[in-house]
């Protein structure tokens, strides 16, 4: 498959080095910035200066051989152009990447579908529905809806208390239906696909396959308290925090802490009545206590520094905060805040990565999630009659190390998956997976 992406900045940087390191993936990464480039000098990747909104220089990449053509550039309207014009010379699909809600209504839609742009990421419209479920989840590291809420993928961290600590996987208490399922534990900096044998331990990490109507029973194995949240204090007045505020409940009171006056009088005539904004450090203590920070359930750091997120953070929690989330862009940075104990972590590549993702597993697969708090994937993905996926019992199957089927939805009914589960075809299958390139597993589910 030839992609070639439009964009050497920190989601460009991120896919490419991720995409090249897939199996049959020709990967050409085009910058008009020759230095931005000189960082793949060692990477599986074509490197190319050049100017994606030029016509000849897509000529020269052989753009009409294209299978994908994914433009991140900083300016939302250079990715649609550099789209419609790659379109026009012959690249069969395309992603842009926009700043803006507003392109996603039907008006626009449409008429950037004539332009031959044929899909959209807004990664920030993206980081706010993950915030946005995770105030619906406080005690959940990581809150996933698959197939529509039937099945969700549920991340927990154990602690000493818990009911499940300490036990081995087959001990674990179920209803007589298998109600969920253990698909990985991240333990340290590792993440295992456990056996029927693991022990949870302390400080592990637990991901949970479950049905949608049984999420609770997880909570109480996990030991978590079921807190409402009622009032979020945010650090930062950015577009992910504009975007946190207008999609989720009336019901939640924000007050949102920033330090730049402009940017307080271009947001301050759009707030809804259920948003405070003050003016300040939200690294101030008598500023958080002024904010109210003593009285939230969530506080939510979203400035353009990850150092200072972090520590916001970790001043939060002095102040007894239930769940603390911090927008943190670099990667290398997200084991650290793991260690720290901030509570949900928000990374635009990843969530940038697992939607261009799925364009890489085809029409077949409808949500595809990179997690942040490991080095995994976590898929829908339909079994085609007469893929190797089928006809067999899971236990029989030979999968891949580091690839585990958590539930599958069948005739429109959710259930957990065994080793005694045979896949039909035309399941809707969750696969999670560690560190395995995406055309194993789509070889694992085609014809």
């Amino acid at each position: 498959m030839k992609i070639v992406i439009a964009g050497a900045g920190e989601v460009g940087t991120h896919l490419a080095l991720k995409l090249s390191r897939e199996d049959m993936q020709d990967i050409t990464l085009i910058d008009p910035d020759a230095k931005l480039l000189e960082r793949f000098a060692h990477a599986e990747l074509l490197t190319v200066p050049g100017d994606p909104l030029d016509a000849q220089h897509l000529k020269s990449i052989s753009i009409a051989e294209t299978d994908l053509f994914i433009s991140v550039m900083p300016d939302e309207l250079a990715n649609i152009f550099a789209c419609s014009l790659a379109s026009s010379l012959g690249a069969k699909e395309t992603i842009a990447r926009i700043n803006n809600h507003r392109y996603f209504s039907n008006e626009y839609a449409r008429f950037l579908e004539t332009l031959g742009v044929k899909s959209l990421i807004y990664p920030e419209e993206l980081a706010a529905e993950e915030i946005n479920t995770t105030l619906n989840n406080p005690w959940a590291r990581l809150y996933i809806e698959l197939f529509n809420g039937n099945i969700v993928l549920v991340g927990v961290k154990v602690r000493h208390g818990a009911p499940i600590l300490g036990k081995k996987l087959v001990e674990l208490p179920q209803k007589t239906d298998k109600r969920f399922h253990i698909v990985a534990i991240k333990r340290g900096e590792e993440t295992l696909i456990p056996s029927g044998q693991t022990i949870i331990e302390h400080g592990d990490i637990v991901f949970f396959t479950a049905l949608g109507n049984d999420v609770d029973e997880i909570r109480q194995l996990a030991g978590k308290e079921n807190v409402e949240v009622k009032n979020v204090v945010i650090m930062g007045a950015s577009s992910i925090a504009m975007r946190t505020v207008e999609k989720s409940s009336p019901q939640i009171k924000f007050t949102i802490i920033e330090r730049e006056k402009k940017r307080i009088s271009e947001i301050s005539d759009h707030l809804p009545s259920n948003v405070k904004i003050f003016h300040g450090d939200g690294r101030d203590p008598s500023l958080l206590v002024e904010a109210g920070l003593d009285n939230a359930q969530v506080f939510v750091a979203l400035t353009e520094n990850s150092e200072t997120n972090v520590l916001a953070c970790l001043a939060a929690k002095r102040y007894n905060v239930f769940k603390t989330i911090a927008k943190e862009e670099n990667i290398d940075y997200i084991p650290l805040a793991e260690r720290l104990d901030i509570g949900t972590i928000i990374n635009k590549k990843l969530i940038a990565a697992g939607h261009i993702y799925r364009a890489l597993l085809g029409k077949d697969t409808s949500t595809l999630k990179c997690l942040t708090i490991a080095n995994a994937d976590v898929a829908e993905i339909v079994a085609r009659s007469g893929s190797p996926i089928i006809g067999k019992a899971v236990k029989d199957l030979n999968l891949p190390k580091g690839i585990t089927l958590g539930g599958m939805v069948r005739n429109g009914v959710p259930k957990m998956i065994d080793g005694n589960t045979v896949i039909e075809p035309y399941d809707l299958v969750v696969v999670f997976c560690n560190n395995i390139p995406m055309s194993r597993i789509k070889a694992l589910f085609e014809e």
